[in-house]
């Protein structure tokens, strides 16, 4: 069976190089020279391996952002540009930022990238109940070492998102919930959810208050009920994305977690997660 740690290791150590995307400014300016801002940038790119998505789509398969916040975007966004002319932008992009982060330079970029597409073709054999993915899954791949692993990257994380949603649904978690429960174990600030997910005060507090009702939150943190859940998640969510690790063998996905960790530590380094940028 393939090793569960060592897959979330390749995932977690590598995914900087797909995330940095959503931060650079590389992409808020291509997004902006076809007349979108940030935020309707991000739903409009991420969603345009969809075609022309509607605003129930993206607010079904993204999960946690407020349907107001991508009515704002959606369908508006396919008034001014084009889902081809998005997609085309964020690969631009994301060549551009990670090629400043000098990604390209790395001398063990064609064996990381091997490694990694192998996995995500694998994911590709099974898009059955992973909508994000399978539309990603349906893009051509990239010629040039730097963009497939971006590409592949890409693939894995969607992969692995919507067995997230899965999971979430499975335990009864809805979308302001997985952000309450998110912020309530520290690991990302509660300014930063509530900023980028855009929930109103209220509709938070009521949250809080219903998880608290449920047991899972004990004072503005996690109740040991709810830190089991938020574990039975993540696990779930690990086994859920094992069929694309299954591709390598097991000494193939301890190099690929060991060659990850190089990636995702330049991307970090190079200030690819400046949010101020």
């Amino acid at each position: 069976m393939t090793d569960v740690r060592l897959a979330r290791q390749s995932w977690r150590r590598l995914e900087p190089v797909h995330g940095m995307i959503y931060f650079v400014p590389e992409a808020t300016e291509r997004y902006a020279a076809l007349g979108l801002d940030s935020r309707a940038g991000y739903f409009a790119s991420r969603s345009a391996a969809f075609g022309t998505a509607s605003a129930e789509l993206v607010i079904a398969t993204f999960y946690n952002f407020h349907p107001a916040l991508v009515r704002r975007a959606l369908p508006a966004a396919w008034q001014v540009t084009t889902p081809e002319k998005l997609l085309a932008a964020r690969l631009e992009a994301a060549g551009a930022a990670l090629r400043r982060a000098g990604i390209h330079e790395i001398d063990t970029l064609a064996e990381t990238t091997e490694l990694a597409t192998r996995a995500a073709e694998r994911a590709c054999e099974h898009p059955q109940g992973r909508p994000l993915f399978a539309a990603h899954a349906a893009l051509p791949w990239p010629s040039e070492p730097l963009l497939r692993l971006w590409h592949a990257q890409t693939l894995l994380r969607e992969f692995r998102g919507d067995g997230h949603v899965a999971a979430l649904l499975t335990e009864g978690v809805g979308p302001l919930d997985a952000l309450v429960l998110h912020a309530a174990s520290g690991h990302v600030p509660t300014v930063f959810l509530k900023f980028s997910r855009d929930w109103p005060e209220e509709e938070w507090a009521s949250a809080e208050e219903r998880l608290r009702e449920r047991g899972l939150l004990a004072g503005d943190g996690l109740s040991e009920e709810g830190a089991a859940l938020r574990q039975r998640v993540e696990d779930r969510t690990d086994e859920l994305a094992l069929p694309a690790y299954a591709a390598l063998s097991d000494d193939e996905l301890a190099r690929l977690a060991e060659l990850a960790r190089v990636f995702g530590r330049a991307v970090v380094d190079n200030g690819l997660f400046n949010v101020s940028a």
